[in-house]
Order: C-alpha cells, then sequence, then structure tokens
C-alpha cells in the first residue's frame, strides 16, 4: 500500500446522487401518533426577569417550575450571589440579549420538536418524552444540548448564527460554526436523544466500524426528521454538502483502491472521521468527517434494501462487514 500522504485523488465532475428515488422508508406517517404539542419552559427568558432588589422572593416563585436549575438552597449566601453574578455579567447580558433579539417567538421550534418527537415515539411508543427547557449557557460550547433525568436542555446561545461575533472573539473555528444556527437545533436534540437511545457503544477498531456506527447515529436522527435537509443532519455547510454528493464515489474509491477500509491505523482514521475544516488529502473544498459520511449512506441502503430489518435492529447490529455487505453499497463515478 502506498503512503496516504502520497495518494493524489483526480477528481471529477460527478452527477448528484438520490435523484428520482420514490418513497422511503423512512417516510413514516405519524399522523396518529398522539403526543400533546410540545412546551419549552423559557428558563432564559424567566430568568431574566427577576428583580435585583427581590432577587430572592422572584427566585423563590421560579423554583417550582424550573427545579432542574433551582432546586437548591436559594437563601445560602454564596448560591445567590453566584446568581447574582451570573445576571450581571456583561458577558451573559450580551448572550441574553442576543437570544431575546432572535429567540423572542418560538413556536416554529416548537412545532418542529413536536414533529420530531412524534417520529421517535413511532419508533419507541414505550418511551417517555423528555420536558424541555431552554436557557443561556454563557458560551459553554461543548454541551449546547444536554439530556439528564428525561430533561432535555437547550442552551439558545449555542445556536446565534456564524455571524455571532462572541463566537468569532472567543476562537471558535469556522466549521464549528456552521453547526451553531437555528436549524441545527432539532438535529442536535435528536442526536443527543439517539445517544441516551443507544448508549455507550464504542465505535469499533478499524474505519469501517467507525464509519458504520457513525453512519447509524446519523440514519437515527434522519428517521426522526426524515424531510429535514441532509447537510443539516450532518452539520454541513451548502458548500461541503454538495462537494461530497458530487465526489462521493470518488472518496469511496480511494478508501478502497488504497486498502483503507480495515486499517486501524488511528492518524488514517482520524483523517476520515475527525471534525475540522476540510480533508486536505482530498482538497480544500472537501469537508471533515467523509467517512461519516460514506458510513451514513451505506447504513442507508442497508436499511432500504432490507425491509425485513427494523430501524431498532439496525441500531443494534454490531457486524459493520453485515451492513456493507448487505447494502450493496456502490457509488458511481460519472
Amino acid at each position: 500500500m502506498k503512503q496516504w500522504a502520497g495518494v493524489v485523488i483526480i477528481l471529477g465532475l460527478a452527477i448528484l446522487s438520490g435523484c428520482g428515488l420514490g418513497k422511503r422508508r423512512l417516510d413514516v406517517d405519524v399522523s396518529n401518533v398522539t403526543l400533546a404539542d410540545v412546551k419549552i419552559h423559557r428558563y432564559d427568558v424567566d430568568l431574566f426577569r427577576v428583580r435585583k432588589d427581590r432577587l430572592l422572593q422572584d427566585l423563590e416563585s421560579l423554583k417550582p417550575e424550573y427545579p432542574v436549575f433551582l432546586d437548591t438552597n436559594l437563601r445560602d449566601p454564596a448560591t445567590l450571589e453566584g446568581l447574582k453574578s451570573f445576571l450581571e455579567s456583561p458577558r451573559i447580558i450580551g448572550f441574553h440579549a442576543a437570544v431575546d433579539s432572535q429567540y423572542r417567538q418560538i413556536a416554529g421550534l416548537e412545532k418542529d420538536l413536536t414533529q420530531a418527537l412524534k417520529h421517535y415515539l413511532y419508533y419507541y411508543p414505550r418511551y417517555k418524552i423528555p420536558m424541555v427547557y431552554t436557557y443561556i449557557s454563557g458560551g459553554e460550547y461543548d454541551y449546547p444540548i444536554e439530556f439528564g433525568n428525561n430533561v432535555l436542555l437547550i442552551g439558545l446561545d449555542n445556536y446565534l448564527g456564524t455571524g455571532f461575533k462572541p463566537y468569532v472573539s472567543d476562537g471558535l473555528p469556522a466549521y464549528r460554526m456552521i453547526q451553531m444556527t437555528p436549524s441545527n437545533i432539532i438535529p442536535e436534540c435528536m442526536n443527543v436523544l439517539g445517544k441516551i437511545t443507544y448508549p455507550g457503544k464504542l465505535p469499533g477498531n478499524n474505519l469501517l466500524e467507525q464509519m458504520i456506527e457513525a453512519g447509524k447515529r446519523l440514519l437515527f436522527v434522519e428517521a426522526m426528521m426524515p424531510q429535514a435537509e441532509e447537510r443539516l443532519l450532518i452539520g454541513y455547510s451548502k458548500e461541503q454538502h454538495e462537494w461530497i454528493v458530487k465526489n462521493e464515489a470518488h472518496v469511496w474509491a480511494a478508501i478502497i483502491e488504497n486498502r483503507m477500509l480495515y486499517t486501524t491505523d488511528g492518524k488514517l482514521i482520524r483523517t476520515f472521521m475527525a471534525d475540522g475544516p476540510f480533508t486536505a488529502e482530498f482538497s480544500k473544498d472537501a469537508p471533515a468527517r467523509l467517512g461519516e459520511w460514506l458510513g451514513w449512506q451505506i447504513v442507508r441502503e442497508y436499511y432500504e434494501k432490507n425491509p425485513e430489518v427494523t430501524l431498532q435492529l439496525v441500531m443494534t447490529e454490531t457486524d459493520a462487514q453485515k451492513i456493507l455487505s448487505n447494502s450493496g453499497y456502490k457509488p458511481e463515478k460519472e
């Protein structure tokens, strides 16, 4: 096998894939799924309505609705001072003002979340739908969505768009900011829900295993949001999505021809699986996480071509080679 650094890929134009397809298995009818409209509890709004001269009293009045945030001894001077400092922080005030401006009305977000959770109940009717809260994280970028004790927490200040100045001043790279727009909220919620539904699965040792595991995660999110744009489900920009759609066959050919599919070389695996601005080995226009995209396409094909296999069976299948072999995946070059 030639060294990967020396592989030269000549990328030609390729036709768009996925056009002209009929109804997919993921296009399910959820009209009979019973679920009341999801209400998002706005801790990010109510907390900033407390009066400074009545801080303790107002916080106590919020406590019954927001125990996940305020289930503590509010009369403890240290706790009260911490909350006061939070509310008076110029940084927090700036984040809150931006959220208040962009998310004053969230009926659309509630509607989209309701629809996604209806799909969740379609596949998992015995599961309990979580309570949902929004809050100001103050730039806790690593955990924009959190889940615990059947509570879903959305840090809205993590979704203020690529042009939000504090993101830039905080040193966030452009590829991260692509995933920090309002349109990314519901996909990320479903991604977190998928990890809760199927927790603790290690990605495997070789590239194929890691690709398939990442692909399963994306199939889960797609099942919850079958009408969403592909690029939003994987967190690509429009240009990044266009590149991989056009060049998918070339990327797959490079992996096969250079015998990389079963590699356990950590550096090589990171080339295809790690996030970043681009995949330099192909092009500065090539997005990162190319292996994640390919894994998604393989798992999609597997699910579509094997109607006896349920979503639950796909998600719990541990044989990556079986999924690949039974997918019939073979992207065509131009």
